[in-house]
Parts: C-alpha cells; structure tokens; sequence
C-alpha cells in the first residue's frame, strides 16, 4: 500500500503500531501514584479494550500470513508452528490465535466488535461457536444479541446464554437445541477423557487425569466433604484443620482417603476378583513387628501403615492362617474360589508361559491335571495364563513349566 502520510510510510496499521510502541516505551517508568480510584479503574477499563483491539488486529494478520503463505515459504507445518518462530510463544497460545483468525473471518459483527474492544478474544470464540451451531436463519441476530450481552458476562456465562440463545429469537425450539448441544458436548468429553499415573520411587504416585464435567463435580463433592473442617476435627482431632477453604494438600488427603474408603465389592471383577489390594506381611508384623510389608502391586509399605490398612481400609491381609480360609477344596468344586485366587496371584504374581509378564490379575487360573481328567481344585496345580496363552495352551494341549 502506498504511503498514507508525509513523513511515514508504509501500511497505517504497520505505522500506527509503530507510534504506539514508542509512545508506550516512552511511559514505562511514568509512575501511577497519582490516580485516583476512578481514574484507575477507567484505566484499567481501556486497558481491556485496547488489549481485544491488539488481539483481533493479531489474528487478522496472521490470517494475512496465510493467505501470503507465509508458513509455506519456510516449510513450516502449520501457521501456529510459523508463528511460534516470530515471537516465543507456548503451542496453545499459538493456536488460538491462528484460530481466532479464522472465526473473525467468517464473523463479521464479532470482528469489529472484538476490533473497537467490546468483546474480549475468549467472549469471541464462545459467541462464533454458539452462532455456528444455528441454522442459517437465526445466525445474525443471535450473534447481535450476544455480542451486547458481552458487555455484561463473561465467556463462561455467555456461554450458557450462547446454549440459551433461542429463547430470546426462538423459544419453541430453546429446549431441543440445548439439549442437543449438551448431548454433544458430554461425546466431546466422554473422548477426551484421560487418566494416566506413575511412581516416582519415592513414596509418591503422580498423576494426570481429564473428566467430563458432571463426573469432575461428583469428585468434587466426595473430596470437598472429606477435606471439610468438621468432618478432619472429627476424625483427626479438635485444632487439626481450621482453614475455610480446603488447601491443595489437604485435598490430596482427602483423595487418598476417597481411594481407601471406596467399597471394592461394588467394583468390576478382574481375572475373577475384586479389585482388592492385597497386603502381604508376617504374623509377627501383623501383631506389632517392624518387618516391613509389601502389596501385590509391588509396593513396600512400613509396619504402621500395613496394620492401619488391615484393620480400616477395603483391602485382605494375607497372612498365614488368616481367617482360616480354605484353600485346598478337593473335588468339590470346578472354579477357584477368591481366597485361592488371591493365594495364587500372591505366589506366581502373572502368567506363567516363559517370557510373558501379564499381571495375575489379568490372568485365567488353569488346572495343571485338567478337572474332566480328575484333577483337583487346589493352589498346587493351579498355574496362571494370560488369555492368549491359556487358549494356546487348550489349542495345542502343550504345557508349560512354571516359572520360579
């Protein structure tokens, strides 16, 4: 573009930037002190607005850049990946910007709202993506509606009116789409969630996890009401926790007490058990030794925590004699029973074909003298095989030794 003044060539934008970044340098050290309450709160109030201004006139030029192929002249992957070699930013942010190019393009009374800073970068995708979920005919005055209602919400509560919005242009139909659009929005979810954990080898398991919403709020609950201060003095003592709003700490707590608490009876069966931790310690550590006692899941705990385990928590203590369960049932029945399962599993700790490390709990129990053949139900012909393998083993009728 030609030159728009005298003395300054070059695109207006390019050069009004260019004043504004030398003005603004040339106010850093100009000290605030002498505002006074209603000038800094309309500072501030500016402030916001010119920082939606910036960022619609960002995605603007980075829609520019595409349509120049600007990422494409360096090889780049992508425009956010372009982007992120001109200034240091994070990938997200990179592509939200990218993105909000995109939806200002096609939105243009969201632009020049977000343009003039009466809708912030996050008030705009919310309102471009509840204006495309519309049909065709209600698209302009919805996004009217709920670009002045910005004014008044934030994203996340234009939002809900954004799932809300024929009830203002089309009340008839308000009920349907929003449940659609909630329908639609759990799916999302339900894909997206995730959970993934590891020990750190010491003492510690972290974890990542992503919930949909309604299963997040369940947690919550369950968190928040074990971490309350009424139920923590109750449990703990008068003085023990006194703060009005549980800390990350005492949450974290209270999730390890959610995970002791939780009744294994009422969870999934694996390889034919509940999922029930086993812990495995010494009659002497079971009646106030020091040795030390392990979990079939391969963790080690101390003395203390084992018998606090064995007397509160959802799990079985597997000591030698225990509850005088039987594990040698003869020909009385076909099937192991639980106690002979966890006995097992405790014993050969996963499948038992050479080379295959499958967990017990995933594991078939096989009859090493097959039932129909006379054999016994018992722990000393019992070996564990994976699924495949156990079929394999019926397959081909080739056994395998077991492991030590």
């Amino acid at each position: 573009m030609a030159a728009t003044t005298d003395t300054e060539p070059g695109h207006p934008l390019a050069v009004l930037v260019a004043r504004f970044k030398k003005d603004l340098a040339g106010h850093v050290d100009t000290p605030l002190w002498s505002l006074d309450a209603d000038d800094t709160a309309a500072l501030l109030v500016d402030l916001a607005e010119v920082t939606a201004s910036v960022a619609e006139l960002e995605a603007r030029a980075v829609t520019q850049a595409e349509a120049l192929d600007l990422p494409g002249s360096i090889g780049a992957r992508s425009t956010s990946a372009w982007l992120r070699r001109l200034v240091p930013i994070t990938p997200g942010q990179a592509h939200r910007t990218a993105r909000l190019g995109h939806e200002l393009a096609t939105h243009e009374q969201t632009r020049q709202a977000a343009a003039e800073g009466r809708v912030l970068p996050d008030q705009a995708q919310v309102i471009v993506a509840a204006v495309d979920e519309l049909d065709p005919e209600h698209r302009d005055l919805a996004e009217k509606h709920l670009i002045a209602e910005a004014q008044h919400h934030d994203a996340k509560a234009l939002k809900i009116l954004g799932r809300r919005i024929l009830e203002v242009i089309d009340p008839a139909r308000a009920d349907e789409h929003e449940a659609r659009l909630l329908e639609a929005e759990e799916a999302r979810a339900r894909k997206h969630t995730t959970f993934s954990m590891y020990d750190d080898d010491q003492g510690l398991t972290h974890g990542r996890f992503t919930l949909p919403a309604a299963q997040g709020s369940m947690l919550r609950k369950a968190l928040t009401a074990l971490a309350a201060p009424k139920h923590v003095r109750a449990t703990d003592g008068a003085g023990t926790y006194d703060h009005a709003k549980p800390t990350p700490q005492r949450l974290g707590q209270a999730f390890a007490e959610y995970v002791e608490r939780f009744p294994t009876d009422r969870l999934p069966k694996t390889g034919g058990l509940n999922a029930t931790v086993i812990v495995t310690m010494t009659l002497d550590t079971l009646l106030g030794g020091l040795e030390a006692a392990h979990l079939d899941t391969g963790v080690d705990l101390s003395p203390g925590q084992a018998r606090r385990l064995a007397c509160e928590a959802g799990i079985i203590p597997a000591v030698l004699g225990s509850n005088s369960e039987v594990l040698d049932l003869g020909r009385t029945r076909r099937f192991h029973t639980p106690a002979q399962r966890h006995a097992i599993g405790l014993e050969q700790q996963h499948c038992q074909t050479p080379g295959c490390d499958t967990p017990a709990a995933y594991c078939h129990v096989h009859h090493a003298h097959s039932w129909q053949d006379g054999g016994d139900t018992n722990t000393k012909d019992a070996r564990l095989h994976c699924p495949f393998h156990h079929h394999q083993l019926h397959a081909t009728g080739e056994a395998h030794p077991m492991r030590r």
